[in-house]
């Protein structure tokens, strides 16, 4: 078993279900009392919020990209990076290291292409859905995708910050975001991608009548399947 870096805590609620799936993905593949070798950084998300909202994607890229290096050298051999924004910094980070860098897009649009689907809504933070780095890596698999209208993205963004990273889960929130889920399976998404991992604890596949991509629990689930590759 290989040993999964962890570049997470941007929120801890994301770290912690990053753990939770690759141990349980670890026991289900290996039994018995088997876990994940992880080593973990976590950060006060409160710091790397600022950083988003400054624009100081600089600062944070040096900041993210020397972590994963220290990762590397605590015994890392892959390295998974927690959040779906930061990847707006993966290509930092994968610069930074020497070991395997598994990218969230990735493992996400490989379980889109299996489904057979063409096109998919992406729902995250402003960054992600208005920054171009996540939809050109799912756009560089083939698929086509769209986000929402720009009332619907504050909405979508503004939940995130104000309620789902403080650990507040609102009925009324659920009901906002399927109603854009909604518009946009109007415009002809065919599967909805959760590209946050925050918006997991808020919608479910059993909410949205499309497929739906859980990016956190596909990640882990790459993250494992290369951990154990060879193994």
């Amino acid at each position: 078993m290989r040993t999964i870096g962890l570049l997470g805590g941007m929120s801890w609620e994301s770290s912690i279900e990053y753990e939770r799936l690759i141990n349980e993905g670890v026991r289900a593949r290996l039994g018995g009392v088997h876990s994940a070798e992880l080593v973990i950084r976590s950060y006060d998300f409160a710091r790397i919020e600022a950083m988003q909202a400054a624009g100081e994607w600089d600062a944070a890229g040096d900041l993210l990209a020397a972590d994963a290096r220290r990762l590397q050298e605590a015994g890392a051999e892959l390295v998974v990076l927690c959040t779906n924004t930061m990847h707006l910094l993966a290509d930092r980070i994968e610069a930074a290291i020497d070991v395997e860098f598994l990218h969230l897009a990735d493992a996400t649009a490989a379980a889109v292409i299996a489904d057979e689907l063409r096109t998919v809504a992406l729902l995250g933070t402003r960054y992600t859905m208005e920054h171009g780095f996540y939809r050109s890596r799912l756009e560089g698999h083939g698929l086509g995708v769209l986000v929402p209208d720009g009332a619907d993205r504050t909405l979508v963004h503004d939940v995130i910050y104000d309620e789902l990273v403080q650990g507040v889960v609102r009925d009324e929130s659920k009901a906002a975001y399927l109603e854009v889920i909604g518009r946009l399976v109007d415009r002809g998404a065919e599967g909805v991608i959760a590209g946050c991992t925050e918006i997991e604890l808020l919608v479910t596949a059993e909410d949205v009548s499309v497929r739906y991509y859980p990016t956190t629990r596909l990640h882990a689930e790459a993250a494992v399947a290369a951990a154990l590759a060879g193994g």
